[in-house]
């Protein structure tokens, strides 16, 4: 089988599947008008967020068996477009959970004990103490909305700090364990201190944490956010924290990233909820690195590998 690479991985992945009999084309730098012109030659293309793998490429891609993405989230595949082509879609979350479940924990520990302020402070001359005071995690109920690979990595690693775990899932069920309790919606609503989100961006999750979803909250809460961007309303949020109903923000993802979020500083003409976040001392923002460490680039390219020889060899 001939398989198509669009996108840099960790090398790792080509040796596995090249060591199984896969004939590997590695072309990190293709323009998306030369994938089209050639997608035809390949039993299968692996990517991770270059271009959409959409309805007029699969067409295009009359030999393909597979698509692979070096990651968790398949938005930028059109899934059901090709399981009708009977082409077989996979991706890595196994990969970049534990990445992800140490970076919400350390975003959470960042946000409670005003870490970035108090750093800058310092740096400044400034020996503050008393306008530091933070918070601990023990006590609070930590609600999950979501509870795959990310929300239950994020769950094991609260287990030492003393805090009840509960999470939703819609389409899981019987996921209680150690670390974490299945619970309703409403017991969501009802208890949480803190919500985590880690749910995969689809029609359904498209903005679902909005100024409804907020207010259904019983507390006022903290929300940490290393899904996706689009799955939390950026105005609305900013509006419930100026507000007090969300006392803080930990965001790896912002809905900003579609429009090259890479160079949205360069831009004279920031959105004012942006503007609004970075000059607050109660969120804590990165550049979706959540799952982006050393280890977790190896394990993203093993288990996908893993999966494609198993179902083609």
């Amino acid at each position: 089988m001939d398989i198509l690479f669009i996108d840099s991985t960790h090398n790792r992945l080509p040796e596995k599947l090249t060591q199984s009999g896969f004939n590997c084309d590695y072309k990190p730098d293709i323009k998306s008008d030369d994938i089209i012109k050639i997608i035809s030659k390949y039993d299968g293309i692996i990517l991770r967020s270059k271009i959409k793998i959409d309805k007029p490429i699969i067409d295009k891609a009359t030999k393909l068996k597979f698509i692979g993405r070096v990651g968790a989230g398949l938005e930028n595949i059109d899934v059901e477009y090709a399981n009708i082509k009977n082409i077989k879609c996979f991706n890595s979350p196994e990969g970049n959970r534990d990445a992800v479940g140490e970076q919400a924990l350390g975003m959470l520990l960042t946000l409670f004990n005003n870490i970035l302020k108090a750093d800058f402070e310092v740096r400044s001359g400034k020996w503050i103490r008393e306008g530091n005071r933070g918070l601990e995690i023990k006590g609070k109920i930590i609600g999950i909305i979501g509870c795959g690979n990310m929300g239950g990595a994020f769950a094991q690693r609260l287990k030492g700090f003393e805090a009840k775990v509960i999470a939703y899932d819609k389409y899981k069920f019987g996921y209680s364990n150690e670390f974490v309790t299945e619970a309703g919606l409403e017991d969501l609503f009802k208890q949480t201190d803190i919500l985590s989100i880690h749910v995969p961006l689809t029609e359904e999750t498209e903005f679902m944490v909005n100024d409804e979803f907020i207010n259904r909250f019983k507390k006022d809460i903290y929300i940490i956010n290393t899904a996706r961007g689009k799955v939390l309303k950026t105005d609305d949020l900013v509006k419930n924290m100026k507000s007090g109903k969300v006392i803080g923000a930990a965001l790896d993802v912002l809905e900003y990233e579609q429009m090259s979020f890479e160079n949205l500083h360069s831009s004279n003409d920031l959105p004012e909820a942006f503007k609004y976040l970075i000059k607050s001392s109660n969120v804590v923002l990165t550049p979706h690195i959540a799952g982006w460490t050393q280890e977790s680039s190896l394990k993203l390219s093993k288990y996908l590998a893993d999966k494609i020889i198993k179902e083609f060899t």
